[in-house]
């Protein structure tokens, strides 16, 4: 914060804010406790008023803070998005040296590149992928050897990304002296900022090598690199962004080396850690095994291809590879290969002849081994001997007792499971559909149900007797109408030389007459006493006090809340002239209203203290007089003449 912005500045800022809103929270503490104490709503806005203006004096002489607060956001808002965590190159060095160059040829960033100092005046983030993995690349400004109490907002920006982020530093140099600065001043000022590369990978990037290489510099500025690099801490490579040469290999080699540094930490706090076991246990697994003698074995090479000329596309004495044999047979799409070249046969003149698929009548692929005959036969011999021993012969399903009972519990099991699903099926086909009553179901004979019986081997004696006594006649009179509800008898004439409309009218009036004759169950078994019978009816009522004493309202019975009835609320005379949207208005802004006009009228009322005073003495004194009325009336007849004279 202190590198971009005036750290006092900033403080003196945030401290006045914070004055200002405690100011204007004692202003509304204060204000709010006036206004809970008010006489009228006209009171309360006038507070109200005077409040909120004393909130905004408070607020406009913090305009010259709030302003520099709002500029330092809108420039954190343009600060690019550095994550310290994850594996970081931090580009460092003299300005004009290719640091931006470097960026814009390894990541996507767009960086503003020109041949001048100075070009990059913030700190500007790339990203790419290595191994499946993401790296960010920092770009820093330029930095000058001077103190660090000199140094300006733009080299600080760079000093506090050196120190701070962890990560792989690339300080760049630039030994053609392009730049504009010599060797001696770019080792100069690394040697300055050393002390910032503590803990840290640092490589020491030489570019621009397509002008000058290390090798053709002086032997005295040689020794000024080598005082970089005699430590073995510091690597040098080579690259140039003008022909590229070399930048992949340059973010390739700090990439490797910043992941192996980071695995061997995250080994190193693991094993220091408690979750130590679980670290060896995946070292374990990941493990690869060394010879015990300690001697790396090499891999083995052949002599042919270690003796192999070396392949040259302009000596017309090299060997031809398929590309050049391509090219040679008319290209792409005209030249096929030749698989048959590289057969390994004992005369290589073989190689092209064609194998013909038949040969005297018999096919060539099965004459291929010399010996298909014998191993053939032996195979036959070996074949009948397994069938003559029975291996191929299957066992006899032997079913034990367990096994029989198993089987059979489980068909049972099956059994019920069918039964039970056929069961549902009817009930759900059965669920929207009406079920025919026997009324309307055609009668069965009486001959049909002992056929049936007889099938079933049953003895049909007692029913076929039982059927033919009731299905006589049950009117009364004389009637031999047959009930409607019996089993029809064979050669029995059901009401004969009735039409149908007639018989379905009988049947009809003798079903009513059944209902009739039906008793009351609550009257069942008390019988002609009517004293029994009102016993039971006081009984009934008292068991039934209970309950009705128990049913009371609960939280489950519906209700309707109690609303406030019509000649309570206040309708102002003005009501009749409003709009229909104005007379539905909230209850709470009539109210108001109301008490706003009572208390104007009461105000500008001379006497109202005295008018009101005098309401309330006359309706004190006739509360009095008959309290008095009603308490003789509870004492005595007599002495009320008495009471009443002592009262005038």
């Amino acid at each position: 914060m202190n590198t971009l912005y005036d750290a006092d500045h900033f403080r003196i800022a945030l401290g006045q804010l914070s004055t200002a809103k405690h100011l204007i929270e004692q202003v509304a503490r204060d204000y709010v406790r006036l206004i809970k104490y008010a006489q009228s709503l006209f009171q309360c806005k006038q507070l109200k008023r005077a409040g909120l203006g004393r909130m905004a004096t408070i607020t406009k002489r913090l305009k010259g803070s709030l302003e520099y607060l709002e500029q330092v956001r809108q420039h954190l808002g343009r600060l690019p998005s550095i994550d310290p965590n994850t594996r970081t190159l931090l580009i460092c060095g003299y300005p004009n040296v290719g640091k931006s160059s470097f960026l814009k040829s390894v990541t996507r960033a767009d960086v503003d590149v020109q041949p001048y100092a100075f070009t990059t005046k913030s700190l500007y983030v790339g990203h790419f992928d290595y191994k499946y993995l993401r790296f960010q690349a920092i770009d820093t400004p330029g930095i000058l050897d001077h103190p660090l109490e000199e140094m300006n907002t733009i080299e600080m920006q760079s000093i506090t990304a050196i120190a701070h982020l962890r990560s792989a530093a690339l300080y760049f140099v630039d030994l053609s002296e392009q730049c504009g600065y010599t060797v001696e001043a770019q080792v100069q000022l690394f040697h300055s900022i050393k002390p910032l590369f503590a803990n840290k990978i640092v490589f020491l990037v030489v570019n621009k090598i397509d002008a000058m290489r290390p090798e053709d510099l002086e032997p005295e500025k040689q020794a000024l690199l080598e005082t970089i690099t005699k430590t073995g801490e510091v690597e040098m490579l080579r690259l140039s962004c003008h022909t590229e040469e070399g930048v992949m290999d340059v973010r390739n080699t700090a990439c490797d080396r910043l992941l192996a540094v980071r695995v061997e930490q995250k080994l190193k706090n693991a094993m220091g850690s408690a979750a130590s076991k679980e670290a060896v246990n995946i070292l374990n697994r990941i493990h690869v095994s060394r010879p015990l003698s300690g001697v790396e074995p090499t891999p083995f090479i052949p002599d042919a291809v270690l003796n192999r000329q070396k392949y040259d596309p302009n000596d017309p004495n090299r060997r031809l590879l398929e590309r050049d044999i391509e090219a040679q047979e008319g290209g792409a799409g005209v030249y096929n290969v030749n698989l048959k070249k590289n057969y390994l046969l004992e005369n290589p003149e073989w190689n092209q002849d064609k194998i013909p698929e038949m040969f005297n009548g018999k096919n060539v692929y099965d004459f291929i081994d010399p010996d298909i005959e014998e191993k053939l036969a032996a195979l036959e011999e070996e074949e009948e001997q397994l069938q003559a021993t029975g291996f191929y012969d299957e066992p006899e399903d032997i079913e034990d007792e367990e096994e029989a009972d198993y089987r059979e519990k489980a068909d049972y099991i099956r059994e019920q499971q069918q039964l039970i699903r056929n069961a549902a099926r009817s009930k759900k086909a059965l669920k929207n559909r009406a079920i025919i009553p026997r009324s309307v179901a055609p009668p069965k004979k009486l001959s049909e149900m002992e056929a049936h019986l007889d099938k079933l081997g049953l003895d049909h004696t007692k029913i076929s007797e039982r059927a033919r006594s009731k299905s006589r006649g049950r009117g009364r009179g004389g009637n031999n109408a047959d009930d409607v509800d019996m089993m029809d008898i064979d050669g029995k004439p059901a009401a004969r030389g009735l039409s149908v409309a007639r018989q379905n009218k009988q049947k009809a009036i003798e079903k009513a007459k059944a209902r009739a004759r039906s008793m009351n169950r609550r009257d069942a078994g008390t019988g002609a006493d009517t004293g029994v019978r009102t016993q039971a009816e006081k009984i009934t009522k008292l068991h039934q006090k209970k309950m009705n004493r128990m049913a009371r309202a609960g939280e489950a019975d519906r209700h309707q809340t109690a609303s406030i009835a019509k000649h309570l609320v206040f309708h102002p005379p003005q009501a009749q002239h409003m709009s229909s949207t104005n007379k539905k208005g909230s209850l709470l802004g009539r109210e108001i209203w109301a008490r706003t006009e009572v208390d104007r009228n009461i105000r500008g009322d001379k006497y109202g203290w005295l008018y009101k005073s005098g309401i309330n003495v006359l309706c004190c004194f006739f509360l009095y007089r008959a309290f008095l009325f009603m308490s003789c009336c509870w004492n005595h007849e007599s002495s009320l003449p008495r009471l009443v004279n002592d009262t005038n």
